[in-house]
């Protein structure tokens, strides 16, 4: 998609292009697109909160279960590359509202699902929605934020939190009735749907100039898109590691209660989602170096906490300040990749790809290690990782990753803050 500022302010003579928006309709955009990230997070928590229902349903093993669930993944990663050419092809307001329908319908597939066959092909296809649309908002959202000139990345990503955190509450209520998660999934699928297409009428309404290439179906990301994918791997394998395995962390290792265990990772979470939310004003203020490089040195404290802790509240602090060090990584990655070439989803889609299979592999790759070693081990693995945002912040400033790529090394921060 073109970025020709100049050209987006006088309007194409075809009428094929939106004028500059005024501060008004941006102001909105930004509201519209806040709102897309808060459906698309409902869609997450709804599901997550089903799962054992699902499970049963399928009559699965927790050995098949957990193969079943790397299929989100496997889609996400194979599907996010088209993402660029369907929005090259309707623009990105109706590519936007057409990829956001078929993932928030998609949560009615896996609880149809009868068996261990079927539910990893729901899987699939919901995985494969789900990473679509993923590119196209954060495309839309990093394009709204350049107009906008200020960052808006980390609280877009806050406001996904905020839509899982609300999904995982409507699914927890429907858990708790006893109701069939399949009522239950057709119903959320059918009223975040219908959000869904309203919201996304107030998106920026982007279009390709007319006789532009279209971007190839599949290609391999740009160098750049894989060096700022190595930093939010980071990120997401930390974020990934506290997640699943902060509540074991304290229950196995200092022996604590279920209950202050299970209350660790619901602070860890909102945590992650408040920082997001309030991030966009330390990214303004300090750039996204800055703000990377000193939440790297927070989360490799918060680490360090953690395996050195003697009592529960010292390993608690520990996994919330690894959440508040790692929460703004992921937002300003990918702005960071769509600025670092001529075509931002694809970009977006090498980093996205980077963090879903971080996400997928950290809490095997935590618990395989703990099992030759410790937990303890494991988390060291953490804070080492951790600080690697320290050490590659810089490619987060514009133009740092095709440095960095070229050179093999991050480039020196420069004064002022950057974003």
């Amino acid at each position: 998609m073109s970025r020709d500022r100049a050209a987006d302010r006088a309007g194409d003579e075809d009428g094929t292009r939106e004028a500059a928006p005024d501060a008004a309709r941006l102001r909105r955009a930004r509201i519209a697109i806040a709102a897309v990230f808060c459906v698309h997070g409902a869609v997450t928590g709804n599901f997550a909160t089903r799962v054992p229902w699902i499970q049963e349903h399928a009559g699965v093993s927790t050995g098949q279960l957990g193969l079943a669930l790397a299929f989100p993944a496997i889609g996400s990663s194979l599907l996010m590359p088209l993402s660029g050419a369907v929005t090259h092809r309707f623009g990105a307001r109706r590519a936007l509202r057409g990829m956001l329908a078929l993932w928030t319908l998609g949560l009615a597939l896996p609880a149809l699902a009868p068996n261990m066959y079927t539910l990893c092909a729901a899987l699939f296809l919901y995985g494969a929605t789900s990473g679509l649309s993923d590119v196209a908002m954060n495309a839309l959202g990093v394009e709204t934020e350049n107009r906008l000139g200020r960052s808006i990345m980390s609280g877009l990503h806050g406001m996904w939190s905020a839509g899982a955190v609300a999904g995982s509450a409507a699914g927890t209520l429907a858990a708790h009735l006893g109701a069939d998660a399949r009522l239950h999934h057709l119903l959320a699928a059918a009223v975040l749907t219908a959000l869904g297409a309203y919201v996304c009428g107030g998106v920026l309404d982007l279009r390709s100039a007319p006789g532009e290439a279209a971007p190839p179906r599949f290609a391999l990301p740009p160098r750049s898109a894989l060096v700022i994918g190595l930093v939010a791997f980071c990120a997401v394998f930390a974020e990934g590691a506290s997640l699943d395995w902060s509540a074991v962390y304290l229950r196995d290792s200092l022996d604590t209660s279920a209950g202050l265990a299970a209350a660790t990772t619901t602070a860890f979470t909102l945590t992650m989602a408040v920082t997001r939310i309030a991030g966009d004003k330390v990214v303004d203020r300090f750039g996204a170096v800055r703000a990377v490089r000193w939440g790297g040195a927070l989360a490799a404290t918060g680490g360090t906490l953690v395996v050195l802790a003697p009592r529960p509240a010292v390993a608690m602090a520990g996994f919330a300040l690894i959440g508040l060090g790692v929460a703004v990584v992921v937002p300003l990655a990918f702005a960071a990749a769509a600025r670092s070439g001529p075509r931002p989803s694809q970009a977006i889609a090498g980093v996205a790809t980077i963090t879903y299979t971080s996400g997928l592999i950290a809490p095997s790759a935590i618990g395989g290690i703990a099992g030759l070693t410790s937990l303890v081990v494991s988390f060291g693995l953490v804070t080492l990782l951790t600080l690697g945002l320290v050490a590659g912040a810089g490619v987060l400033r514009p133009g740092g990753a095709a440095r960095a790529g070229a050179t093999g090394a991050a480039p020196a921060e420069s004064s002022g803050a950057t974003r």
